[in-house]
Parts: structure tokens; C-alpha cells; sequence
């Protein structure tokens, strides 16, 4: 354990010391875009916040090579310099994209090039565990091996990207997520192989560490964002995380010979992959590429309903974070597999009926009225009217009289609105 705890430190300690200078060079090549309608910040920042946690991918992944059980365990494949070369690669597209702006169909491709480096170096999902009904333990020949990882990298990276919308959003979901997914491949390791140390709990302690290092940074208000360089590689470094923890055996920490190595890290990252999946459906629905950005995210639908900035990650931090380890706590204990469903399409229900505003205004209603500013300036005073002045009325020139001069006087003064309740007056145009 204390190997992991080493490796997180350095992870987040190199995160968290170069981003003031990426910052400075972020703001001197111009990686400062203007604010765009879409976005929540409302003054320009800089991003380029991934090259930091790069930094801190490489120095943690380096440590823990030559830590005693780590490195042990690292040494028996090529992970360290897949994810090192991956995550180049990935890093250097977001980077462009970051500061020059790029399309999508070259980002994409950058995104299939980073997987395929993880194929290369045989960092690759080796078999499916299928239930007995199914065919049981299934293994991917050369052709559906590579297809298989490649697609499960580029719908991680892409789901990281779209839930990046507000300050420390994904870095915080993607740490939980990471957390989680740490716990289960300890869980099994030990029950596997009666050891604690696995590649996957390496490359996630790593990866909790990069978050944790970026998001003093990147908290609300954010001082850096991670921009899609940082967005794209912790999807690429969590995605190998969902690799890796597949070949431990599931089926006596269960006692299901199932599907649950695939279906624990998918529930875990059920939000992001959640958002993905609606933003696809929305955009292609209004005849928009499924890569066009829009308001549409959950984060949005928060704070469209009242919520503040911090309010809102908060919630999908707190969210995450019970899922996740409900889900993980579920299957450490032997569970009947039809919960882990039933648990999903629960905390997916709660999480879409906080996000309505009819819900939102019925519990501001009950509850004595909504909390922060978002709510404060919506609200109106439905039970008092103002009470109208009487139209001046129009005469001709000609003597005044004292009713006319007083008349005069009154109305030099400044404008009183006097407010009086509704049920005082028949007609809510009572003239004093």
C-alpha cells in the first residue's frame, strides 16, 4: 500500500508543481481563447492544463518501475511505455487542438493513433467474460482484440471530453472513478492471486494522482483549465485502467462467472459515459455532428435549474462517488447480478429528476424558497401589486385653479410606488 501512496504523491506532486509554468506558456503562445456562448466561465482562460498532468503520468509511472512490487509487476508487460507513448501522442493532438483548433475527424484520429500504441504494446483486452448461456469465457482472436480496445479507448477519451465543462468537473469525476476502480482491482487481486499489487491499481493510484495535483488549480474559480490535452489523456489513462483490471478473475469474489469485470468499471464511469451517450443522441437528432458542442450537458441542465457553479460539481461529485462504491461494495459482497442494473437505473433516475426545473421549482416552492443567487433574482412577489397613479388628464391652456396648482405640486415630487396587499382592494387600480 504504501508503494501506491508513493507513487500518487509524486503523480500529483509534479502535476501539481508545473502547472504555474504551463500556465505562463499557455498565456504567452495565446492558448486563451475568447469566451464563447456555450461557456461557463466568463473571463478568458488559459489552457494547456494536460501538459502538466503528462508530467505527472510520466513521473509517476517511472517511480513506480522501480519501486520493489510494483516495478516487479510492471516489468512483466510494457505497460509504462505504452501509456507513456499513448499518452504522448494524445497529449500532443489535444495540444493542437487547444491552440490552433483542429477537426474533428483529425482528432479523431489522433484518438485511434494513441490506441493503437496501447495495441501495439499489448495493452489490450485479452478475452470477454461472457455468462455460460453466452458461450462463458470468450477469447478475442487477433482481429476483435485490437477493433475491441480501440473502440473502448475512444468512447472513454470522448466521454471524459464532453463532461469537461465546468471547473474541476472531470478531473473530480475522473479521480472518483479512478478511486473506485483502485478498491475493485485490489479486491480482486487479492481473492485472484492473494496479492495486492496489480497493473491496474498502479496505472489508477498514478492517475488519482494527477487529478488530485491538478485540481487546486482547476477548482472553481479555475486559474488553468486542462483543455482537451488534459480532458483526452486521463480518458485514454482510465480506459486502460478498464483494460487491465479485465483479465483478474471475477467469478469467485462474485460467485458469477459473468460479466463483471466489464460491467463494474463501465457502472463506475456510468456518468460521463451517461452525458456521452444523450449528446450524441441530441446532436444527431437536430441534424448536428455528434461532435458539435452544445448547452445540452448535465453540468448545464444544473445550472440552468438554480444550482451554482460549485453547487453543481459538487452534486456530481457526491453522486459519483456513492455509485461508484455502492456498485464496487455490491459486488465484493456477492450479490445477485440483477442489482447492479436495478442500482444504475436508479441513481440514473435521481440524477435526471434533480436536473428538471419543474422539480427544481416545486422543491423551492414546498421548502420555503430556492438557496444562492441563481435562485434569489428569479423570484417574484405573486401576493402584492403596485398601486397606480391616475393618468394625468389632458387640459388645455388656461387659468389654474388651487385644485389645479396642488395637483402640479404633487406631481413634482419624486415617484412613491406604494404596495399593498392583493386582498385589501377589489380592484387593483385603487386610486389614492
Amino acid at each position: 500500500m504504501r508503494e501506491y501512496l508513493l507513487m500518487a504523491l509524486v503523480a500529483a506532486a509534479m502535476t501539481y508543481l508545473l502547472v504555474p509554468l504551463v500556465r505562463v506558456f499557455a498565456i504567452r503562445i495565446g492558448a486563451m481563447p475568447e469566451v464563447r456562448d456555450r461557456d461557463v466561465h466568463t473571463t478568458p482562460t488559459p489552457r494547456l492544463g494536460g501538459l502538466a498532468m503528462y508530467g505527472g503520468l510520466v513521473a509517476g509511472l517511472l517511480v513506480a518501475s522501480e519501486l520493489p512490487y510494483a516495478g516487479g509487476k510492471l516489468a512483466e508487460g510494457k505497460t509504462v511505455i505504452a501509456l507513456i507513448l499513448a499518452g504522448g501522442l494524445i497529449t500532443l493532438t489535444g495540444f493542437l487542438d487547444d491552440w490552433w483548433g483542429m477537426d474533428a475527424l483529425i482528432k479523431f484520429a489522433g484518438q485511434i493513433g494513441a490506441a493503437g500504441v496501447l495495441v501495439a504494446f499489448d495493452v489490450s483486452l485479452p478475452w470477454l467474460p461472457l455468462p455460460t448461456s453466452l458461450g462463458g469465457q470468450t477469447s478475442l482472436d487477433s482481429t476483435l482484440r485490437p477493433v475491441i480496445t480501440i473502440l473502448i479507448v475512444i468512447i472513454m477519451i470522448n466521454a471524459v471530453n464532453f463532461v469537461d465543462g465546468l471547473d474541476g468537473l472531470a478531473a473530480g469525476i475522473v479521480g472518483i472513478a479512478a478511486m473506485a476502480t483502485w478498491t475493485y482491482s485490489i479486491a480482486l487481486s487479492k481473492d485472484y492471486g492473494d496479492s495486492s499489487i496489480n497493473v491496474t491499481a498502479v496505472i489508477a493510484s498514478v492517475l488519482i494522482g494527477m487529478c488530485l495535483g491538478f485540481l487546486p488549480h482547476n477548482f472553481h474559480p479555475a486559474k488553468i483549465f486542462m483543455g482537451d490535452t488534459g480532458a483526452m489523456l486521463i480518458g485514454l489513462v482510465l480506459a486502460s485502467t478498464m483494460i487491465t483490471v479485465t483479465p483478474l478473475d471475477s467469478s469467485n469474489i462474485n460467485r458469477f462467472p459473468v460479466v463483471l469485470p466489464l460491467i463494474v468499471p463501465v457502472a463506475i464511469l456510468v456518468l460521463p459515459l451517461l452525458d456521452l451517450i444523450m449528446a450524441v443522441v441530441r446532436r444527431t437528432s437536430n441534424g448536428l455532428s455528434p461532435f458539435a458542442p452544445d448547452r445540452g450537458h448535465l453540468h448545464h441542465r444544473l445550472l440552468d435549474v438554480g444550482h451554482s457553479h460549485r453547487r453543481s460539481v459538487l452534486i456530481m461529485y457526491t453522486w459519483t462517488f456513492l455509485f461508484a462504491f455502492t456498485v464496487v461494495g455490491l459486488s465484493i459482497e456477492g450479490v445477485p447480478l440483477v442489482l447492479f442494473p436495478l442500482t444504475v437505473l436508479l441513481a440514473v433516475g435521481v440524477l435526471v429528476v434533480m436536473s428538471l426545473p419543474r422539480w427544481r421549482a416545486r422543491r423551492e416552492a414546498g421548502g420555503g424558497g430556492g438557496h444562492g443567487a441563481h435562485s434569489a433574482g428569479r423570484r417574484s412577489r405573486p401576493d402584492t401589486v403596485p398601486v397606480q397613479s391616475p393618468p394625468p388628464s389632458p387640459e388645455g391652456p388656461g387659468p389654474r385653479s388651487a385644485a389645479d396648482n396642488d395637483t402640479a405640486m404633487l406631481t413634482a415630487l419624486p415617484d412613491m410606488t406604494l404596495v399593498a396587499p392583493r386582498s385589501s382592494f377589489s380592484n387593483p387600480e385603487t386610486r389614492l
